[in-house]
């Protein structure tokens, strides 16, 4: 029976061994890749901020004198949602975070979604959502063009009264131990939305006019949001893969250093009774 359970030991030892390698191993891809995620999401900042900026100025500055598509404040009826996930799992509760944070965004109200990460689809499908699209991006391989193809369909259905309002939802970076599920209202464009005073650009005049600018430099807006969600969701993604790793790691060495304990007291166990069935033998003699 020691023998028969020292080998089981044994065998267990070496599975877990096996899955520490493979643990570790993602630890370091994860951590390999975190680097750059950062560094390309911290890229984009400067240009989201001016972007931003500016088309807050116009809106509130010129206020409800604005009649684009974009700042009309319709009936809410229907809600369209720009899901940001990752590809793959093994990231602790990364994805469902965000899956928690767009249930509570939609309600009860009407709603379709733009998956962007196969995980992001598959929560989509699983619940029966409407989509927009049949072809989903990959999260880690979507860049500028694939993000405007997003803004081109999403600023289409949305001048076409498909919904009322567009939400973005992702994950944002804050630390490696840290990333935020967050949501963001991309349209419809207003003063409420801006969180902008009137100042002095409200002297400014924009030709051909505010409603044609804002027309011009909606789409862009839109396409590099979705673009700055998908970079900061990279980010984080990486990060709670990382942290997801070393924990699992750490579990597996404690795990093995209790199997290790549990072989050495049923090895000292069988040559206990070994010596046992010796001195009995000689005893008997």
């Amino acid at each position: 029976m020691a023998a028969s359970s020292m080998k089981d030991i044994k065998n267990r030892t070496k599975s877990v061994e096996g899955t520490m390698h493979i643990t570790k191993a993602m630890e370091l891809v994860a951590s390999s890749k975190l680097r750059r995620a950062k560094e390309r999401a911290q890229q984009t900042l400067p240009f989201m901020n001016l972007l931003h900026d500016t088309i807050s100025g116009i809106v509130s500055n010129c206020g409800s004198g604005v009649m684009s598509t974009y700042t009309t404040v319709r009936e809410h009826k229907k809600s369209c949602i720009v899901l940001v996930a990752g590809d793959r799992g093994l990231a602790g509760g990364f994805n469902n975070n965000v899956f928690k944070l767009a249930l509570e965004i939609a309600g009860e109200n009407d709603v379709c979604y733009y998956p962007i990460g196969r995980k992001a689809y598959e929560f989509c499908i699983h619940h029966g959502y409407e989509l927009l699209t049949d072809a989903p991006a990959r999260a880690d391989e979507s860049g500028t063009e694939e993000c405007a193809h997003v803004c081109e369909v999403l600023t289409r259905e949305y001048a076409a009264g498909r919904f009322d309002k567009l939400y973005v939802i992702y994950n944002e970076f804050v630390s490696m131990l840290s990333q935020e599920p967050k949501s963001k209202l991309l349209l419809p464009m207003s003063s409420q939305n801006t969180n902008e005073k009137k100042s002095a650009k409200a002297l400014t005049l924009y030709e051909p006019s505010p409603e044609a600018v804002i027309d011009a430099i909606v789409p862009q807006y839109i396409g590099g949001m979705v673009y700055a969600a998908v970079c900061e969701s990279l980010a984080s993604e990486y990060g709670a893969r990382r942290m997801a790793m070393e924990s699992a790691t750490n579990n597996a060495a404690e795990m093995i250093d209790e199997l290790n304990l549990c072989y050495n007291r049923a090895r000292q166990a069988a040559i206990t009774q070994e010596i046992t069935e010796i001195v009995s033998g000689a005893g008997a003699l």
